[in-house]
């Protein structure tokens, strides 16, 4: 189906489209696209709705915006997600960054209050990079490696640390969380799936069709990922290390409990912007 040849026109028909599918978001989303297909900012898009839009450009619109009624997320129709204010490269293959995820980095950078000559980062489960990257850029003589079980999303991360300039101090490895390292890293960063499997066709369709389950997948509980991951981190974390674990809603107190068993502390437990309480921070116990 065509849409209307002039800007204004055709943004509001994408409006209505939109809208008519149940996305909250139609309206913003219809501005998001036309600025991608005619390669303006939405303020040059305000100015000019008289401007022609050619069949060649509302074709692609047009397409866009079918793509979007499908509920495919807006992220993955442009290709990247903004993430600690970096352009951060998504594909099929890797989960979207979300906003509450950048309390990790908040976290971790509130914990290197004296510099970062030196730093090393390991990020478990690194998917399109955005953990390690976000921190790399924010710590110019820290260096750091990214695991994923996906080699996909792996190339994904590889060409995100290229386009931020951060490659030559990003190495990205195939491993099963941190299965084969051998090396005690000062920061720790993970994002690990969290939703339990009852849980999963319940997610909003931008969500449950379109992310990877690798990605979302915790088991019966949501607890799987932990479970693995946890008896790995006092083997990887440098003495005077931290660990930054993300968790969903109401995990807190049962991977707190887990983190006991495995001889580590937790030490804080940092709330994300809607004051759920999103990442441990976790130390090697006491001897």
């Amino acid at each position: 189906m065509t849409l209307p040849d002039t800007v204004g026109a055709a943004f509001d028909e994408a409006n209505r489209r939109l809208s008519g599918a149940g996305i909250a978001s139609a309206r913003l989303d219809a501005r998001v696209l036309m600025s991608s297909v005619l390669g303006v900012d939405q303020a040059t898009l305000y100015g000019h709705p008289e401007r022609p839009l050619s069949a060649e450009e509302g074709a692609r619109l047009a397409d866009l915006v079918a793509r979007r009624r499908r509920r495919e997320p807006l992220a993955r129709i442009l290709g990247w997600r903004e993430f600690w204010s970096l352009p951060m490269g998504v594909t099929a293959d890797t989960f979207i960054p979300r906003p509450e995820t950048e309390t990790l980095v908040e976290a971790a950078l509130d914990r290197l209050p004296g510099g970062d000559a030196g730093i090393s980062i390991l990020d478990l489960g690194t998917g399109s990079g955005c953990l390690l990257l976000a921190l790399l850029s924010e710590l110019p003589a820290a260096w750091g490696v990214g695991v994923d079980i996906s080699a996909a999303a792996l190339a994904t991360a590889a060409a995100n640390a290229l386009s931020l300039g951060v490659a030559e101090r990003a190495r990205f490895v195939l491993a099963d969380w941190g299965g084969g390292l051998r090396f005690r890293f000062d920061l720790i960063v993970a994002n690990p799936p969290y939703v339990g499997d009852g849980e999963l066709a319940g997610l909003a369709p931008e969500v449950a069709a379109f992310e990877p389950r690798q990605a979302l997948a915790g088991g019966p509980d949501g607890m799987d990922a932990y479970r693995a991951l946890l008896p790995q981190l006092c083997g990887l974390l440098a003495t005077d290390g931290a660990v930054f674990l993300e968790i969903g809603a109401g995990q807190a107190a049962p991977v707190a409990a887990m983190i006991r068993r495995h001889g580590l502390q937790l030490i804080d437990i940092k709330r994300d912007l809607s004051k759920i309480e999103r990442c441990l921070v976790i130390v090697p116990g006491r001897r």
